[in-house]
């Protein structure tokens, strides 16, 4: 497919070459960012992560980020070695060493550290946890509104692997995320276990009704920051929105769709399945939560 898109798609910056990353306390040019085959994230997947937006010298939302982190940390029983505090400075070294104020994304991420042996059990992995920082110049650009295919593949139930875990083993989503590009569309719509629609393979995902917003109950999807930052600005701003179980039939008769990331903060849906959701652009209500979205940025909140 020759004009495929994602909604990570940022315009090319040749300042991301030369780009310094934070390693387990170090500052190191990107060639020489290197982890052990050994690392337990490397060979299991074993690690938790977060995607931070830099706007106008701050991190949005930094401390619903880290509390994400922390509680993903303790629900796989991870040690991550730093503090909060700890963290915010490493993000701000690592900011400041690449010359960074503004449409700049990092990847924080942390893994049970290297393993003493290539097996599965955390025992073995005797030296970590090891931690990285990715940060790159990324202003996002997405030539037209993204085109959705719905997968086979499912978030599961919370006892095979909570879809609330930001971890690094993604191998779901990506299955998903390919099965999507396969059908000729950019990303996965991704059910939940009873057959209502939930989330895509990577954002959040929203339809507007007369008016009305929609999203997933939430109980299989993961917790989006900005999700939740969407919801908070409806209700505040008398804009109806619920939190409820709704099917693929109420999708293809939406008025607007929309996805939501900390990347691309509000993303238009253009078609689902084939068929053109509303004018197939940005819609109205769209448009208004992505002005208010904006507004909160800008304060800094």
């Amino acid at each position: 497919m020759t004009d495929h898109v994602t909604t990570h798609q940022a315009e090319d910056d040749a300042r991301n070459a030369g780009i310094l990353i934070w390693l387990n306390g170090q500052l190191v040019p990107r060639e020489r960012a290197l982890v052990s085959v050994y690392d337990s994230g490397f060979m299991l997947g074993d690690g938790v992560w977060e995607g931070l937006r830099l706007y106008n010298g701050r991190w949005a939302f930094v401390d619903d980020h880290l509390d994400r982190l922390f509680e993903a940390a303790r629900a796989i029983d991870l040690d991550i070695g730093l503090s909060r505090a700890q963290l915010i400075a490493a993000l701000d070294e690592t900011q400041r060493a690449n010359g960074m104020e503004t449409d700049a994304h990092a990847r924080l991420m942390v893994t049970r550290g290297v393993k003493a042996r290539p097996f599965q059990h955390p025992s073995l992995s005797r030296q970590g946890p090891t931690v990285a920082i990715i940060m790159e110049h990324s202003r996002p650009s997405l030539p037209r509104p993204i085109r959705l295919a719905t997968v086979p593949h499912v978030r599961g139930l919370p006892m095979s692997q909570d879809p609330k875990l930001n971890s690094h083993s993604k191998l779901n989503c990506i299955l998903a995320c390919i099965a999507a590009e396969k059908a000729g569309a950019d990303e996965a719509l991704m059910l939940d276990v009873h057959g209502f629609v939930n989330t895509t393979n990577a954002c959040n995902f929203f339809i507007v009704r007369r008016g009305e917003v929609w999203t997933s109950t939430g109980d299989y999807c993961m917790n989006g920051i900005t999700r939740a930052k969407v919801i908070d600005l409806c209700r505040a701003n008398d804009i109806p929105v619920f939190e409820r179980n709704f099917s693929l039939v109420d999708t293809y008769g939406a008025d607007e769709a929309f996805l939501t990331g900390t990347f691309g903060a509000q993303t238009p849906v253009a078609t689902v399945d084939g068929r053109q959701v509303g004018t197939g652009e940005m819609g109205p209500v769209t448009e208004r939560i992505r002005a208010l979205y904006k507004a909160l940025v800008a304060e800094g909140a």
